[in-house]
């Protein structure tokens, strides 16, 4: 467990914010060991999938708007195994000055 906790140098003075960084890193680590359990797979292989998803924007005459990669099947399947429903299609939308 020694290499997963990673609580590196943190220049904190004050005791309330040392023990808050600490807890903070407490509570990433059971979430991290939550995900891992539930899906049956190592947290940075379920990360590197779900990094995968991600937003681009287009611009045009009609305006600009956000919009996210399709999901695949796979990051079906781990958002479905933690009970999270998918990010939105379409993030934003700003119609154009027209």
């Amino acid at each position: 467990m020694k290499q997963v906790i990673d609580l590196r140098p943190v220049y904190h003075r004050k005791e309330e914010r040392i023990r808050a960084h600490v807890l903070l890193c407490c509570l990433a680590l059971l979430l991290t060991r939550v995900i891992e359990n539930t899906c049956g797979a190592i947290f940075p292989q379920i990360r590197r999938e779900l990094d995968r998803i991600t937003i681009g924007t287009f611009t045009g005459p009609a305006g600009t708007f956000r919009e996210r990669t399709e999901i695949t099947k796979l990051q079906r399947d781990i958002l479905a195994q933690l009970k999270a429903d998918p990010p939105p299609k379409i993030n934003q939308l700003t119609p154009g000055a027209g």
